[in-house]
């Protein structure tokens, strides 16, 4: 986990699916910034795929606590990272994911 002074504000908008560098994948809860680094680690080799699954997803109670978790242990990442960092999520936090994905009917 990232713990840096800076913490990030940003406010989680889509879901989307990242598929790692073994072919496994895993749905991530993100926005169209992050998204963009997704982007860019792909064409940096660093992930194989990403692809956004739901855009404008509901700003539910589960999305809210997911947000907070994010914003208050990772930072966004600059243009000019050199690794994907994969959002570690303790049982609980995954099960926020699971929440928001069943929330928005995917999974």
């Amino acid at each position: 986990m990232t713990h840096l002074a800076k913490k990030s504000h940003e406010t989680l908008t889509l879901i989307e699916e990242i598929t790692r560098l073994d072919g496994s994948r895993y749905m991530e809860i993100s926005n169209m910034v992050q998204n963009g680094r997704a982007e860019l680690a792909r064409l940096r080799n660093m992930i194989q795929e990403v692809r956004i699954l739901q855009l404008n997803i509901p700003h539910s109670p589960s999305v809210q606590a997911y947000e907070d978790y994010i914003n208050e242990n990772y930072v966004m990442p600059g243009e000019n990272f050199d690794h994907f960092e994969e959002w570690e999520k303790p049982a609980k936090i995954q099960e926020l994911v699971d929440t928001i994905l069943k929330e928005n009917h995917i999974g």
